[in-house]
């Protein structure tokens, strides 16, 4: 049996988590089946058990391709705004427009990921809490340079913002209506900033 090169499993493997990602946006995980991210690879079915062990660990794979990508896609955006303000208000946009751009991964993992009884402990829950750190590291920021009230939990502000966010794009992201981005980017900044902001000094 020829010997594969490092880089061409590289690329098989990647060729079969973004089919994954593909195929488990579109259908779900209990209806997606590894024939089918087979034929959405152009790969053999034994081809993807090489690699992975099983479907979950194929969808894991998947979410934490996923996670690294727009964690780092996060912290980025955030990192253009000057002000407290203008860096919430970056990241809630963001957050919002990945509802959108990864509209069936969002709905696999609120629906169907986040409840299954392998959640907790997993890489992917490690995964989320560094999502999440991002926001709290920015409040806490915030604190720090007398921009947010020095009283404030900035983890709670956290699970306040990205609780609200996620009931907000919930209908949207199973289906239902349309998410107006940028109108809900302010109007949440708007609604946080005014309880937790500290008023500049004149």
């Amino acid at each position: 049996m020829p010997v594969i090169s490092a880089k061409r499993m590289q690329d098989r493997i990647d060729t079969i988590v973004e089919a994954a990602s593909t195929v488990f946006a579109a259908k779900g995980f209990e209806a997606a089946s590894i024939a089918e991210i087979a034929r959405t690879a152009d790969v053999s079915d034994g081809l993807i058990y090489r690699y992975f062990s099983n479907k979950r660990d194929l969808l894991y794979r998947v979410l934490q391709a996923f996670y690294e990508r727009v964690v780092g896609d996060l912290a980025a955006e955030t990192a253009k705004g000057k002000s407290f303000q203008e860096k919430l208000h970056q990241l809630i946009r963001r957050h919002l427009e990945t509802f959108v751009a990864d509209r069936g991964l969002c709905r696999l993992f609120l629906s169907e990921v986040r409840i299954a009884s392998d959640y907790r402990g997993s890489a992917i829950e490690a995964l989320h809490r560094r999502y999440a750190a991002v926001l709290t590291a920015l409040i806490e920021d915030g604190i720090a340079k007398g921009e947010v009230k020095p009283e404030v939990s900035a983890r709670l502000v956290r699970d306040v913002i990205f609780g609200a966010i996620e009931h907000i794009a919930w209908p949207y992201v199973n289906g239902d209506g349309r998410l107006d981005v940028a109108a809900t980017a302010a109007t949440v900044t708007a609604l946080i900033c005014g309880g937790i902001c500290l008023t500049p000094k004149a």
